[in-house]
């Protein structure tokens, strides 16, 4: 696995929108300012504030946008604005590229695709904030993404859940939003990999709707071949009678019968605490009656 090379002051960032329209303007440049507090440039892409229906741009816009900033040797990481759907139109063209020219490429959600690619073709990339959380200033998460920026890597400590499975994993860090991973099962761009450590998340999803997918992972098999699971953030899920009490109760009930190191309520996902994720590194996740401790590995 490739690691981009690390940025420094002065280094220019794009912010591109490869999926759906931004609706407020305002929080891209204001994700902007952020970026520029820790001395970087900013660069807006064409179309990063376009609006064509639902998208930032036609299919051939942003496929544009993205393949332009990453061949650009002035540009040395790349952050998705925004989610949404729309990252699987770009996905083949995306892979063959970061493949050629590696670069650090930030975001979530639907932009889990993109990630995917990234992985597939080599590259380590990043699960991180995107415009709307940036916006926010140098919160916690966000500082820890400008560290690993720089080359600092983290160790996250959090708070043990009653749900968590003890236990110690190392292996490489895949995930992003369950419903594009799920998505991906059965296609060149799946991550579900031998001895990697899952991290997954989601947003308004309907709470059988988790409950199969979860199901997707056990029945292909990757649960039986992964170290350690992360369960971050499901914000906004409609709970159903009759279908489980709670989704992490849904969630547990399918894992833990692997005994597969678990640890529930990690801050990742669709909340403003949103701790990035080194996707491609590995990482020690260490799970106790008290805490959770997760370390990334420089390699």
């Amino acid at each position: 696995m490739l690691i981009p090379p690390f940025l420094e002051k002065g280094d220019t960032v794009a912010i591109v929108s490869p999926a759906g329209a931004l609706s407020d303007i305002s929080i891209a440049t204001k994700a902007a300012e952020t970026l520029k507090s820790w001395g970087l440039n900013v660069l807006f892409t064409p179309h990063c504030f376009g609006n064509i229906g639902y998208y930032s741009g036609s299919i051939e816009e942003r496929t544009k946008d993205f393949l332009d900033a990453i061949s650009d040797n002035n540009i040395k990481a790349i952050l998705c604005s925004y989610g949404g759907y729309g990252c699987v139109h770009i996905l083949e063209k995306f892979t063959n590229a970061i493949k050629d020219n590696p670069k650090w490429v930030m975001g979530m959600s639907d932009c889990t695709a993109l990630l995917a690619g990234s992985l597939i073709a080599g590259v380590a990339s990043i699960h991180s904030a995107q415009c709307r959380q940036l916006s926010h200033g140098n919160s916690c998460a966000n500082l820890y993404l400008r560290d690993i920026l720089f080359g600092k890597m983290p160790t996250y400590a959090i708070e043990a859940h009653r749900l968590n499975i003890t236990g110690e994993a190392k292996g490489t860090i895949v995930g992003g939003n369950l419903s594009i991973i799920s998505s991906l099962i059965g296609t060149p761009y799946n991550i579900l990999k031998e001895k990697s450590i899952l991290f997954i998340e989601d947003i308004n999803e309907p709470l059988y709707r988790i409950e199969r997918m979860v199901y997707q992972l056990k029945l292909t098999g990757a649960l039986s071949k992964i170290s350690g699971i992360i369960i971050g953030q499901f914000n906004n899920i409609k709970e159903q009678p009759g279908i489980g009490s709670s989704v992490y109760d849904i969630i547990h009930s399918v894992v833990a019968n692997y005994n597969i190191p678990t640890c529930y309520n990690f801050p990742i996902g669709h909340c403003d605490n949103n701790y990035p994720m080194l996707i491609g590194t590995d990482a020690e996740l260490i799970i106790d009656k008290n805490r959770v401790e997760l370390t990334f590995k420089r390699g």
